[in-house]
């Protein structure tokens, strides 16, 4: 708390999500403020915990966002800005630079934001990381194609999860591909695909410290599932498991060499299956998405939403877990063909959350076994593929 002032934290999401997080500023005594869009005025947020909502028609033009919070900061002190989604956190970023707030600034949040900026720091801390290159100058795009074997993938560097990303085999198609980029071609880069099993990792950060990491592996990367087709699963690894523990070193590792001073973290790592080597793919400033801060409270007891609010609450100052428990947790989504999918036939008393979002399907799971997590997972990922599951068309699966 800053003196015996109430603290004030001003939330900014361009989806609607994080009600948990400001459920419990609320509790915690915080005023609390929100900042969305217009189109997400009829979302159902918690607004018995907000002392108001600000509605903005879009953030595109930061110095239209900068103005508006300026004019409310004529009568409230804000303590902190919060963005509570991966495509805002540039956003908020810029909001602490102005406003010479506490949390990460611009320079820093490109780390969490940019995938070359992530790429380049890691590897200049000494993390393994795909062999990749910028496409600026087409020399250094030649000599990639030259040294490092195909497959290739060309990702956007600021979309968040898959989104954008495509697998290229040959030279022919990556030069084609920039040039459908054109001027957008600088925004992107290419790395080498590599084949293994893809974990991550979700912490909590408190004074430059992870204080909670919890390890999660997917069943398939997600990569594979827009071009190829499935229903997404992630569940808790396996705790003895020996990669486990060095996946929470690593994760650690990384955050402090990117500047991650507190806040919410969801980090990727990918074991190769050619030599069982771990190498870094990507980290985030927000709480996972698809269901995972459930799966991570189904096995622990921790809310990744109400423990990141109250982080940030702490500031500088103390700031402890709850108990946690040692259970395993797994969740399977989906999109689905109806608007709302009836779920009350997965009927197990190990079912944990339905996910309550239109045209989505999806479940979690906890149980005290791994065993018992990868059942129910197995079983229902069949049952939503064949009950459930919306196919996409193949011009979206090209482009996801």
């Amino acid at each position: 708390m800053l003196g015996s002032l109430r603290r004030t934290v001003l939330a900014i999401t361009s989806y609607f999500k994080g009600n948990r997080f400001l459920q419990r500023c609320r509790r915690e005594g915080c005023r609390t403020f929100l900042l969305t869009l217009e189109e997400l005025r009829e979302s159902p947020w918690a607004r018995d915990h907000l002392d108001d909502v600000f509605l903005m028609p879009s953030f595109v033009d930061l110095r239209h966002v900068i103005n508006g919070i300026a004019y409310l900061m004529r009568n409230e002190r804000i303590d902190a800005v919060v963005a509570l989604d991966d495509y805002d956190v540039d956003l908020g970023a810029a909001l602490r630079e102005h406003f010479r707030l506490p949390g990460i600034g611009q320079s820093t949040v490109r780390y969490f934001r940019d995938k070359l900026a992530m790429r380049i720091e890691a590897r200049q801390a000494g993390f393994p990381v795909p062999d990749f290159t910028a496409l600026f100058h087409h020399d250094d795009v030649r000599h990639f194609l030259a040294t490092v074997p195909p497959p290739w993938l060309m990702k956007p560097r600021g979309e968040a999860s898959s989104i954008g990303i495509r697998k290229l085999h040959d030279a022919e198609g990556v030069w084609r591909r920039i040039d459908e980029l054109g001027d957008d071609a600088s925004f992107h880069l290419i790395e080498r695909f590599i084949p293994g099993d893809l974990y991550h990792v979700d912490s909590l950060v408190h004074r430059g410290r992870v204080v909670f990491a919890e390890v999660g592996k997917y069943h398939r990367p997600l990569l594979e599932l827009w071009t190829g087709g499935g229903v997404f699963a992630t569940r808790t690894a396996t705790r003895d498991w020996p990669e486990v523990p060095a996946l929470r070193e690593l994760n650690e590792k990384v955050l402090q060499a990117f500047g991650m001073e507190r806040g919410c973290s969801h980090t990727e790592f990918i074991r190769a299956s050619s030599d069982g080597r771990v190498y870094f793919i990507e980290t985030s400033a927000r709480v996972g998405g698809a269901c995972i801060s459930d799966v991570v409270e189904a096995a622990t007891g921790l809310n990744l939403w109400e423990e990141w609010a109250s982080v940030e609450i702490a500031g500088d100052g103390p700031y402890k877990l709850p108990p946690l428990r040692q259970e395993y947790g797994g969740a399977t989504v989906s999109l689905a063909r109806m608007e709302r999918p009836d779920t009350s036939g997965f009927d197990d008393p190990e079912v944990f959350y339905r996910m309550d979002q239109k045209s989505h399907v999806g479940l979690v799971v906890r149980a005290p076994t791994p065993e018992r997590v990868e059942e129910l997972l197995t079983d229902y990922a069949q049952r939503i593929a064949r009950d459930f599951q919306a196919v996409l068309p193949p011009a979206d699966k090209a482009t996801a």
